[in-house]
């Protein structure tokens, strides 16, 4: 890609809204390609096409039914014949689809980790088998396609062992099995036996990420983040479910210092660019095992740019284009919280437009169905506690405000 800074930039995959919140105060031209179509993505953006079509009294109906990568490939290349486009941002859905990637890069560039480097990460059997080599921790991880194999696996590996598809996004159909029923019972209730899946022994620890931002020759970390999975406060059923962020993640500066050598190992080994994640499981032991690398903007976005007072995709495009890294402050006076609300149950979309800490805004009066995303809350705070408080408070207040459809 010519190192010209970009004026308009495409922001594609589920979950857009704090890319393209970000991308517009740093002053580009924003068009997006997304699942939601949310209210406040809308306001950012010159033009978006979306998934689903949000209208009063209609259901949106589920992201597992309605997610189709290749919807957002036809909906860039109906974008395109109205406008030109200088470079791609990617948000999350698309890590595991590598000829979709491609395809896209070669419309518009995607201005980040390229196709190749993103295949690279994410098809798991190569990226553990190269941190294997790197003598990263990783939890020890079998690759089986029916229950017999998976079966063996377990015993092997040894009791319990988490159940995982080989590709997906936000923590979907994964699960524990602490014995061999219990595994059975998870293959036969998931139908995870038509795809390659991963048998992985189970982490007990502080689920966290890293944001990193990278250069052709240098990789530094933004912020350690507490990832917030499957809480039943906010009606999110799947247990390893994404349910947002705290941001930072403070650690001692022994496990720091262990964290930032794997990330930077990672990182450049990879050949990573811009903005990336990288997904710990903390142990007991203070041991950061690797789980995953997302190689795009990360759903903390927010939260780190508030932490850090920053803008990271001007960041991201810097990094990018003209291998500029920047300055990071170590001491962070603030934490951010960012929550996920999902639907307790089948219910109608009140007006959350007045709310200055909720992101991801529907359409009053669309239909949400039970646990898919209502919105996003994002609240701050000068401690840990009083951050995630906050977030809690608001979130009581607004599902409150919800009633059955």
């Amino acid at each position: 890609m010519a190192k010209i800074e970009p004026r308009n930039l495409l922001v594609i995959g589920v979950d857009t809204v704090s890319v393209a919140n970000s991308a517009k105060k740093a002053g580009y031209e924003i068009y997006a390609v997304d699942y939601f179509g949310d209210l406040d993505l809308q306001r950012v953006c010159s033009k978006y096409k979306s998934i689903i079509q949000q209208k009063n009294g209609e259901s949106c109906g589920k992201i597992e039914e309605k997610f189709n990568p290749y919807t957002f490939l036809k909906m860039t290349k109906s974008l395109l014949k109205e406008i030109e486009i200088d470079a791609v941002l990617l948000s999350s859905g698309l890590d595991d689809h590598f000829d979709v990637l491609a395809e896209l890069n070669d419309l518009v560039p995607i201005l980040g980790s390229s196709p190749d480097v993103i295949k690279r990460v994410r098809e798991k059997r190569m990226f553990f088998e190269e941190l294997r080599r790197m003598r990263i921790p990783h939890p020890e991880t079998v690759f089986v396609r029916d229950f017999k194999d998976a079966k063996i696996a377990a015993a092997e590996i040894g009791y319990p062992v988490v159940i995982k598809p080989s590709k997906g996004f936000g923590g979907v159909n994964i699960r524990i099995a602490r014995n061999p029923n219990a595994l059975e019972q998870i293959f036969n209730g998931l139908s995870l036996s038509r795809n390659e899946v991963l048998i992985q022994k189970f982490i007990n620890g502080t689920p966290a990420s890293v944001s990193l931002i990278a250069s052709e020759s240098a990789v530094r970390i933004l912020t350690m983040n507490e990832q917030l999975l499957g809480l039943p406060y906010v009606f999110q059923r799947e247990p390893f479910g994404y349910c947002g962020n705290i941001v930072p993640l403070r650690l001692t500066n022994t496990l720091l210092e262990k964290c930032k050598r794997i990330t930077e190992m990672v990182g450049l080994r990879f050949g990573l660019k811009g903005s990336n994640g990288i997904d710990f499981v903390i142990s007991k032991e203070n041991i950061p095992y690797v789980m995953e690398v997302n190689p795009r903007f990360q759903g903390s976005l927010e939260c780190v740019e508030r932490v850090l007072r920053t803008n990271l995709v001007k960041m991201h495009v810097d990094a990018c284009l003209n291998n500029v890294l920047p300055r990071i402050r170590n001491s962070p006076s603030l934490f951010c919280t960012r929550l996920i609300l999902y639907a307790p149950k089948r219910v109608i979309a009140p007006d959350l437009t007045s709310f200055a800490e909720v992101r991801d805004i529907p359409l009053p009066g669309i239909i949400i169905e039970e646990g898919e995303p209502l919105c996003s809350i994002v609240t701050s705070g000068e401690t840990y506690i009083s951050s995630l408080n906050k977030a809690k408070k608001l979130a009581k207040e607004i599902y409150k405000m919800f009633y059955p459809a």
